[in-house]
């Protein structure tokens, strides 16, 4: 997983503001140059309820492991999840931490925020002015906590997103300490994250991260860790040491 909230960076700006948003099952971690926290919260339930009554309505959407398209009267959120999974090949709930950060996000720089970064489960979606490292936690991994992505500013809005088979509550069929995914779309990311971690699996399960970040378009670059394994795919901000 990402190690929570981006830390700071050389030449970090003075004035931000930390706040957490708590509705239902969602707790989301936000850092904005802005208090934009009323808002925010008010943003995230109706986001939650919309997609809430969406699975009422259509309970394949939440159980499905396969793509599926949204209904015609779907709310924006299912819409953008199961775009980010069909381009993935995986069910649209692999995308919906993700969808959720990109969301509360891209809202708050439209309510006059300049720089964002908003965490939801170890996925991110960040809009920055000065530069950041996101932090990687890997579980038992070797790696775990010491690697970090030096984030600059001019490479965002970019979301990053990992998904774990060793770590945390969410369905991974691989076995994957880590595999970190960074997109333009945090959406695009999550579901990303979720389909190449359920390709690591045996003594060439890196190989097979590598191989099959390397088919959905769309995505920069992933980061897969696996024990004492460590492989890259595509282009990612600078890995330094945490």
């Amino acid at each position: 997983m990402c190690g929570g909230l981006p830390s700071k960076g050389a030449g970090d700006s003075e004035g931000m503001i930390g706040f957490s948003l708590n509705y239902k099952n969602s707790l989301i971690e936000i850092i904005c140059d802005r208090d934009l926290q009323e808002r925010a919260q008010q943003k995230l339930e109706r986001l939650y309820n919309e997609l809430e009554r969406y699975l009422q309505e259509e309970p394949f959407f939440l159980s499905s492991y396969e793509p599926l398209k949204a209904g015609k009267n779907s709310p924006e959120i299912a819409g953008i999840m199961a775009l980010a999974a069909e381009q993935a090949g995986v069910g649209p709930m692999a995308a919906v931490a993700g969808t959720f950060s990109e969301l509360l996000g891209r809202y708050l720089l439209n309510e006059g925020a300049s720089e964002v970064i908003v965490e939801n489960g170890g996925d991110i979606f960040l809009r920055l002015r000065n530069e950041r490292l996101v932090g990687i936690y890997s579980g038992q991994s070797e790696f775990s906590n010491k690697l970090a992505l030096r984030v600059r500013p001019e490479s965002t809005p970019l979301g990053i997103c990992t998904s774990s088979g060793s770590v945390g509550h969410s369905v991974s069929l691989g076995k994957a300490d880590s595999v970190t995914v960074v997109a333009k779309s945090c959406s695009l990311a999550d579901a990303a994250a979720t389909a190449v971690a359920n390709q690591v699996d045996g003594p060439d399960g890196i190989q097979k991260g590598i191989e099959a970040a390397g088919k959905i378009r769309g995505i920069q670059g992933a980061l897969i860790i696996k024990g004492e394994e460590l492989g890259t795919y595509g282009i990612l901000p600078k890995i330094v040491r945490a």
